[in-house]
């Protein structure tokens, strides 16, 4: 059994900072990349950033130079710090990891339960 526990959401102030953190817990052999996505309300699920086991980060546009991913390995975690938030990042979001589970050949993507993040005006 995999799980995937998200913290870090609240409510912010325009320009404020958040961390956000997605712990992975169970039986788990290895993982992958590790990415955090976010829904808006009537929009469509969307890339934040993405880490490898290794290599490059990749972020959307819209997030350059204010949001970092990182990883933990040791802890089986992954953070997204966002800083200089405005009202267009209100979302939920949702940390997405591609892991191998212990006992299974393949690899699977497991999704976070989601954490809402608001950024007040």
């Amino acid at each position: 059994q995999v799980q995937l526990v998200e913290s870090g959401g609240g409510l912010v102030q325009v320009g404020g900072s958040l961390r956000l953190s997605c712990a992975a817990s169970g039986s788990i052999f290895s993982i992958n990349d590790m990415a955090w996505y976010r829904q808006a309300p009537g929009k469509q699920r969307e890339l934040v950033a993405s880490i490898p086991d290794g290599g490059a980060t990749r972020y959307a546009d819209f997030v350059k130079g204010r949001f970092t991913i990182s990883r933990d390995n040791a802890k089986n975690t992954v953070y997204l710090q966002m800083n200089s938030l405005n009202p267009e990042d209100t979302a939920v979001y949702y940390c997405n990891v591609n892991l191998r589970p212990q006992g299974l050949s393949y690899s699977r993507r497991y999704w976070g339960q989601g954490t809402q993040v608001t950024v007040a005006s």
